[in-house]
């Protein structure tokens, strides 16, 4: 019986052993299937992300399309809605995120110009021949620039092991204000010329602007009294250079009434060269006239070799005396005690202060059937260093 007992729970122990394996088959089985499908779904997904880095170089390899560039500068188009058809909607949709490159809606009703537009004139004022092409320009957004000068020198002394350190003279500071002035310019045209959707109004807008401007702003800096417009640096009183003081400028005589002298005409160059401070001349440019820049070219040393020498290069200017030679129109021609040549670091000696927007405002009733189109823009400039700019002027003494 014993036997028999101890046989069947043998069995039952054979039998659950048989179960366990059968479930941890069965287990396993599932396990396996588990992995294989995470292993399927990561493939799967690594497929889709590998596809859409295709796609996505593909696409930053083709060439952008007119439509999309449409997407892209939405300002663009609603700017040039604006200017077609005086319709401002596009621009007062548009959020303001940056004040210098949007087309937001001003507070007077004009519109700032849209970043293309605004470069192209930006570098037309840049290339045109002014003093803004070789004066110091800043951007501002107050109404008003302030530069501080240090024109005196501070005082040293030597100093012994025993005796007490003397004082010494401290250096004194000015402050110049350059007030900044609203420059404007009115050209216009025909509505039916901006009807037609092949006349690229912007472009015009931008020229006719930028050649304004240009002129304007060539004369201020030159002889601008500073009422309502850029103070000129000769504007300010020039005295003979051995009598210069802070706040005039110095100039060298020709030796000959309205002329160079007859005898050396050369000599009154160098003299006004040499009158400029060392530390101004290694930056410093010729400004005059084409007429007279006509007499000058003509000019020869001792040696029978002309002072004058064109620019090797196509965008590099004509040296005198190995300086540049800026060749500004506004300048006065020879004449009876004209300061017809300055030369100096305008860098250094003169300051153009400028707000970075322009503003335009559509006027389609003022002139019809013509549309006025009122472009504005901040500007002032002064001179900043008195020492660094010196005149040659056309007199005896």
């Amino acid at each position: 019986m014993r036997k028999t007992e101890t046989g069947a729970g043998l069995e039952h122990a054979a039998s659950a052993v048989g179960e366990v394996k059968t479930e941890l088959a069965g287990f396993f089985n599932d396990f396996s299937k588990f992995q294989a499908d995470i292993a399927a779904k990561i493939q799967r997904q690594e497929d889709r992300l590998t596809m859409i880095d295709r796609k996505n170089m593909l696409a930053a390899r083709r060439p952008v399309l007119s439509r999309e560039a449409e997407i892209d500068a939405p300002h663009k188009k609603a700017f040039s809605a604006y200017l077609r058809r005086g319709d401002d909607d596009g621009l007062r949709g548009l959020e303001l995120e940056e004040k210098a490159l949007s087309s937001a809606v001003a507070a007077d009703g004009g519109y700032l110009v849209d970043p293309v537009t605004a470069d192209r004139i930006a570098g037309v004022l840049r290339n045109a021949a002014s003093i803004r092409a070789i004066a110091n320009v800043v951007q501002v957004e107050a109404t008003a620039f302030d530069v501080l000068i240090d024109h005196t020198d501070i005082g040293a002394g030597w100093a012994s092991e025993t005796a007490p350190t003397v004082e010494t003279g401290t250096p004194a500071l000015d402050r110049i204000s350059i007030p900044l002035h609203e420059l404007s310019a009115l050209p216009k045209a025909s509505q039916r010329l901006l009807d037609d959707s092949a006349f690229n109004v912007e472009d015009w807008l931008a020229s006719r602007i930028a050649d304004k401007f240009a002129r304007s702003e060539g004369a201020a800096f030159v002889s601008g009294d500073g009422i309502d417009k850029p103070t000129g640096f000769l504007n300010y009183a020039a005295v003979a250079d051995n009598l210069w003081a802070w706040g005039k400028l110095g100039y060298v005589a020709t030796g000959a009434a309205g002329d160079f002298n007859a005898t050396n005409q050369a000599d009154a160059i160098v003299d006004l060269v040499y009158a400029l401070g060392a530390r101004y001349r290694a930056n410093a440019t010729f400004v005059m006239n084409s007429k007279t820049a006509g007499a000058v070219r003509k000019m020869k040393d001792v040696d029978g070799r002309f002072l004058w020498s064109d620019g090797l290069a196509a965008s590099e200017p004509a040296r005198l005396m190995g300086y540049p030679v800026l060749i500004a129109e506004d300048m006065p021609d020879i004449a009876l005690d004209t300061t017809a040549i300055a030369f100096g670091d305008f860098a250094a000696g003169y300051t153009v202060a400028e707000r970075p927007d322009l503003r335009i405002l559509r006027d389609p009733f003022s002139a019809k059937p013509n549309v006025l189109f009122y472009a504005t823009k901040r500007v002032g400039g002064d001179v900043s260093d008195f020492a660094a700019i010196k005149l040659l002027k056309f007199s005896l003494s």
